[in-house]
């Protein structure tokens, strides 16, 4: 499993007290593949531009895939449009394969058969592995899981404990990508709110 799977289900469960944004977690989901790129040594970190390595291709599909989109031409992709770019809808794609790969199930909430269906990771391997590392608060899935607001994640005031560069890179730029979307999403708010006062009137 990769730290973006991990994250995903960690998202998905029914453990997670606060509802995950969508555009945020796809933020955090291309920030996790970038991490585990580096970790692998298919990208390396050069102040805040991705330079791709020559390891061999991951053998996560969903990674491999991430590795592939990789800018290969001078001067490299910023960290932050990379995320802007591999994140758009990267949380409905990471759903998608997990359903197909039997990682995720669909229930009702309530007793009644057409109450509201919610998607919930299922008990399988790849689920237990990720609520170990979960539970032994490995740095990066903490971290990134702070960033989208999920409940027991780093908080704010707490060191990472980072050991690579680069991965302090990454979830900085994950953090303030976060940050931007929110600011665009209350600036919508706003809008529509005065665009309906406008037509209601006085």
């Amino acid at each position: 499993m990769t730290t973006a799977r991990d994250l995903f289900l960690i998202g998905m469960s029914p453990e997670s007290k606060d509802s995950v944004g969508q555009g945020d977690l796809s933020l955090a989901l291309a920030g996790a593949e970038l991490i585990d790129l580096i970790g692998a040594g298919t990208a390396t970190v050069d102040g805040d531009r991705i330079v791709p390595g020559e390891a061999a291709t991951p053998d996560d599909r969903l990674l491999a895939e991430a590795a592939t989109g990789l800018s290969r031409q001078a001067p490299y992709e910023q960290v932050e449009d990379w995320l802007w770019r591999r994140g758009r809808d990267l949380s409905a794609t990471y759903q998608a394969a997990l359903e197909d790969e039997g990682e995720l199930t669909r229930k009702r909430s309530g007793r009644l058969p057409f109450g509201a269906e919610r998607v919930e990771p299922a008990d399988t391997p790849a689920r237990r592995r990720a609520a170990d590392r979960w539970e032994e608060k490995e740095p990066v899935l903490a971290a990134l899981a702070a960033v989208v607001g999920i409940d027991g994640g780093r908080r704010p005031d707490e060191e990472p404990g980072f050991d690579d560069e680069a991965v302090t890179t990454v979830v900085a730029s994950v953090h303030d990508a976060v940050m931007e979307l929110e600011a665009v999403r209350q600036r919508r708010n706003i809008e529509n709110s005065a665009f309906a006062n406008l037509w209601r009137g006085p």
